[in-house]
This record gives C-alpha cells, sequence and structure tokens, in this order.
C-alpha cells in the first residue's frame, strides 16, 4: 500500500517523538545516576561551609523519576511498533486503516498527550524547585553554576542542569509531536467519512429488489 503523504508525515513524526522519548528517559537516568541513583527533582540541597560543597538535604520519591522515565520508554516503545507496522504496510497492498483503527489511534494519542503533559509538568515543576533550593543556598546565582561547583561525595553533580533540561525538552517536544498527530489522525479520519460510501447489495425488501431484479429474472409481473 503506498502511504500518502499525510500517513507519511505521521510516520516521520512518530521517529522524532521515538528519539525524543529515549533522549528524555536516558537524560533523567543519567541525571539521576549522578546522585546515587536517587531522584533529584523536588529535591533540597543545602550548603556544607567546612567542606564547601553542596550536599542534598531531601530528595523526592524515586517513583516520581520511575513515573516519568516509564511514560518516556512506553512511548518510544509504542512509536517503534508503529513504525514497523507501517514499513510492514508498505510493503503490502491488502491491509488498509479503516475509520475504526483511526478512531483506535486517536484515543491512543490522545492519552499519550495527557501523560506527556503530566511529565513535562513534573519535570518543570521538580526542575524549579530544585533550582531556587540551589540558589536559596546564596553560593550561586544561577543553577547553572552548580554543576562547576563541588559537591560532597559520593555525589558528583557535574552535568545535573544539563541533563534535566535535556529530558524537560525533549518532553515538551514531544509533547508537541503528539498534538501534530493528533491534528493529522483528525484530517485522515475527516477525508475517510467524506469518501465514497462502502457497496451495500440490495435486499429483498427494497424497491430496486423487486422492480428490477425480478423483472430481469421472471419477466414484469401481470395484473
Amino acid at each position: 500500500m503506498a502511504l500518502s503523504w499525510l500517513e507519511r508525515v505521521e510516520l516521520l513524526l512518530y521517529g522524532a517523538a521515538f528519539i525524543c522519548g529515549i533522549v528524555s528517559a536516558a537524560a533523567l537516568a543519567v541525571a539521576q545516576g549522578e546522585f546515587e541513583g536517587h531522584c533529584i527533582l523536588y529535591g533540597d540541597v543545602s550548603y556544607n561551609s567546612t567542606e564547601k560543597a553542596f550536599t542534598f538535604s531531601a530528595f523526592s520519591n524515586l517513583s516520581l523519576c520511575y513515573f516519568v522515565s516509564v511514560i518516556s520508554l512506553f512511548i518510544a516503545l509504542y512509536c517503534f511498533c508503529i513504525m514497523l507496522f507501517w514499513i510492514y504496510v508498505s510493503c503490502i497492498d491488502e491491509v488498509t486503516r479503516g475509520i475504526q483503527w483511526l478512531n483506535i489511534s486517536m484515543v491512543i494519542s490522545v492519552l499519550i498527550l495527557f501523560f506527556l503533559l503530566v511529565s513535562a509538568c513534573i519535570l518543570r515543576v521538580g526542575m524549579n524547585i530544585l533550582c531556587d533550593s540551589i540558589t536559596g543556598t546564596k553560593k550561586v546565582q544561577k543553577c547553572l553554576e552548580a554543576q562547576q561547583s563541588s559537591w560532597i561525595l559520593p555525589y558528583k553533580g557535574s552535568r545535573f542542569y544539563t541533563n534535566l533540561y535535556s529530558a524537560q525538552s525533549a518532553a515538551w517536544v514531544n509533547f508537541f509531536f503528539w498534538i501534530v498527530v493528533v491534528v493529522l489522525l483528525s484530517v485522515q479520519k475527516r477525508l475517510a467519512s467524506s469518501g465514497p460510501a462502502p457497496f451495500q447489495p440490495l435486499a429483498g425488501s427494497d424497491p430496486e429488489w423487486a422492480t428490477g431484479e425480478t423483472d430481469a429474472i421472471i419477466g414484469p409481473r401481470r395484473s
């Protein structure tokens, strides 16, 4: 089946969303790795004057970071499966996507949009609270400067801000991609609905069947 230009754009968006999901999950995982696997979103940072280094007074629940990572990986997996399906479909002629599958795709896409919005907001708000805690120590003016500062071992923090920013940016870009996907699915559904109606054989109660088909077989009725 030759893909239409709408389906080709949709396929490209799935590929871009796959990359965004992987980047978001990987960047968050690397940021956690710098702090012994703890979730630093919404964390509380203090400054140790004796060691002249930053340290964490409190971490957030690990389930918070796991939620963001799982959502990102699930979306990436879904996009990968969809891409494989479309590559397979493009090689054969028998398979077409009807309105029913478009409706299912739209429902899944809207759910993905919702969870992406939640994940992106968690990353944004959690990172802002973390940075407010860092700048609240009065040792740095910007959160980015804490990457060049010392951290009490075993914490490193050499790229925590860059990784969190990458995870947040990838989540918001992914959210935008899925908005476009929903729009494309809506357009395809409208085009499919406005197409020619499928062929339906005449029933015995239809006037055309009673007057046309029977006359052609047994001849016109005599009164």
